[in-house]
Parts: C-alpha cells; structure tokens; sequence
C-alpha cells in the first residue's frame, strides 16, 4: 500500500519545482528528437496563455510550478481533452490540479518528441 505521507510529499516537491529548471529540459527533448524551442513554447502558450515575454519571464524568475500554473494569464479550456499515461499515470486521472497541470504539460512536449502534428498536440 502506498504511503499517503510520501505520496503528500511527493505532490509539494513537484508544485515547488522551479518551472525555470524544467523549462529547459522540455526544450533539449523536442530539440533531440528534431523540434524546436518555438513549438515548446507554442504548446505552453496554448495551454496557459502566457505570451513570449510572460513565457520569458518565469523560466528567468525561479517560478515555482504552483505559481506558474496558478497565475497563468489565460489557462485553456481544452486542456481538459488532455489524456493518456506520462510516467505510467494517467494523466485525467491526477487528483492534484497543479500535478495534473505538470502532467498536461509533459504529455504534449511527449507526443512533440515523438512527432505528432501540432494541430493534434494543440487538440484543433
């Protein structure tokens, strides 16, 4: 049986995660698998709304995932239609809204590595 005082834990670590540490791990992923920095920031875009200097500004001001995701200028509505397994979890299925929000996130540079179409990534 899992540890509920691990698994609490765990969910705080991921929310307190600065995004501009990440940030630039989601970039070498779809840049090694033949994508670039502007579809990364394209799906980022799309699923919280953030334009290139808002983008710019978190990655260089120690946001922590909370606080990205929390402030998020526009969140999309689609982002719902988000579904599938990241790391064996599914991600519609994360209690946590901020860890589902992580989640979200590493499923489209995920289907960006392995060469889906944007207009599928970005649910159009």
């Amino acid at each position: 049986m899992a540890d509920p005082d691990k698994a609490a834990m765990d969910v705080l670590r991921v929310r307190r995660m600065v995004f501009g540490g990440v940030y630039p791990l989601y970039v070498a992923k779809a840049e090694r698998k033949g994508r670039t920095k502007d579809e990364v920031d394209a799906i980022i875009s799309w699923l919280t709304g953030y334009d290139a200097e808002g983008l710019a500004r978190r990655v260089a001001d120690g946001t922590d995932f909370e606080t990205f995701f929390g402030e998020a200028p526009r969140p999309n509505p689609n982002a719902e239609r988000i579904t599938g397994v990241v790391c064996g979890v599914r991600v519609e299925e994360v209690a946590d809204p901020v860890l589902r929000q992580v989640r979200r996130l590493d499923k489209l540079v995920n289907e960006l590595a392995k060469g889906k179409a944007m207009e599928k990534i970005l649910r159009t």
